[in-house]
């Protein structure tokens, strides 16, 4: 029986906050939400994908304290090094650069690490065999 990666479910401590931050931060957008005992439950997903793949955040989560060494994350992929470099820029204004850009061999590619609101870590790259741009590259055999 084929099986499919569909969602991610997170509890997050503020929910507002990490919305505006996938939304800002990943070109998200709400699309779906619906009453839970401490707020609502929302999905989101990036347009287009809306049937494809979602990240569910759940209200009432208790906050994370990721060690900067932790490699744990949410991997978004970019149409370019400079797209990259503009999110790490914007992340380093914000206070909330992790990782610096850095260009790693196949297939890591060039990326960037991002604290969420919640502290979770959040990876922007490109040149990864997945995403835009992946038609590109292949998945050695």
């Amino acid at each position: 029986m084929p099986t499919s990666l569909t969602h991610i479910a997170m509890h997050v401590h503020d929910l507002a906050a990490c919305v505006d931050f996938y939304r800002g931060y990943a070109g998200m957008r709400v699309v779906h939400e619906r009453p839970h005992n401490s707020g609502k439950v929302t999905w989101m997903a990036e347009p287009g994908r809306e049937k494809d793949f979602i990240l569910v955040l759940l209200p009432g989560g208790p906050g994370r304290e990721q060690n900067d060494y932790d490699f744990s994350h949410l991997g978004f992929a970019m149409e370019s090094r400079d797209a990259v470099d503009a999110i790490a820029d914007r992340a380093r204004a914000d206070g909330i650069l992790v990782w610096e850009t850095r260009d790693n061999d196949y297939p890591v590619g060039y990326y960037c690490g991002v604290r969420d609101p919640d502290g979770n870590f959040v990876e922007f790259s490109f040149g990864q065999p997945l995403g835009p741009g992946a038609e590109e590259i292949e998945f050695p055999q």
